[in-house]
């Protein structure tokens, strides 16, 4: 019950602290999680119920990052970035995946910020970073207010570089969308993955047609098999039958 003046009890609040946590870990909603399973693919949370440990627990960071903001353009759930300190093979290690559901994982100035604050605990705990990418870049309308500063997306580079110094583990694995911005991440990391589907490229076939007139595939400008054979084997893997 409420109080007499209208406020809410201490258990009210608690009660909706927690409906509001839980549409939170919800991302994009319904929509969203029917786009990654038309695309065959899993959603964020879904990968990290595969990813750790199963006996382990885990603990989130900063799940209400971008609370309140960006209303005009609905909203960004978690920043659109799920980052947690979890247990994978019995060693702990930072999380930091993208949550597709949410604006295609797209980065905006409170994902960046999100990324870098999970990157420097990693760093001072010594914590090997794992990365699972599904993001289509930065959000290119606040692009100005993403890239300016020493702290904002070019930092994450600079991080991956002291990271690779010091000796700190960072395995990339790319399970969807890796483009523009974020393509650079996960070739700065020790080992990078791709699964079946997925593609790695600065800009999409979309914007290839658009600038230079030229019309390729997904998978040839920059799918799994393209970066992980030989050139010349793939080229002749994927050479067309000439017309007679």
């Amino acid at each position: 019950m409420k109080k007499k003046n209208g406020a809410l009890t201490l258990l009210q609040q608690s009660e909706k602290l927690a409906l509001e946590e839980q549409r939170l870990r919800s991302g994009g909603g319904d929509s969203g999680k029917e786009r990654q399973a038309r695309l065959g693919r899993l959603t964020v949370r879904e990968r990290l119920e595969k990813l750790l440990d199963g006996d382990s627990t885990f603990f989130e960071l900063n799940l209400w990052a971008a609370f309140g903001m960006y209303e005009e353009i609905g909203n960004l759930p978690a920043a659109g970035v799920v980052t947690l300190i979890g247990t994978v093979c019995g060693r702990q290690c930072m999380i930091i995946a993208n949550d597709a559901t949410v604006k295609a994982g797209a980065f905006f100035p409170q994902s960046v910020k999100k990324v870098l604050r999970a990157q420097r605990i990693a760093f001072e705990c010594r914590l090997p970073v794992i990365f699972l990418v599904d993001s289509s870049g930065v959000f290119l309308p606040l692009q100005e207010d993403v890239f300016p500063d020493e702290d904002d997306f070019g930092r994450i580079f600079r991080n991956n570089a002291l990271f690779s110094a010091a000796g700190i583990p960072q395995i990339a694995a790319i399970m969807g969308n890796c483009i523009a911005g974020g393509g650079y991440l996960p070739v700065l990391c020790d080992k990078l993955l791709m699964t079946e589907g997925s593609g790695l490229y600065l800009a999409g076939p979309a914007l290839v047609k658009a600038a230079i007139g030229q019309i390729v595939a997904t998978e040839e400008l920059g799918g799994a098999s393209m970066h992980a054979v030989e050139p010349h084997i793939y080229a002749n893997a994927v050479q067309r039958p000439k017309r007679s």
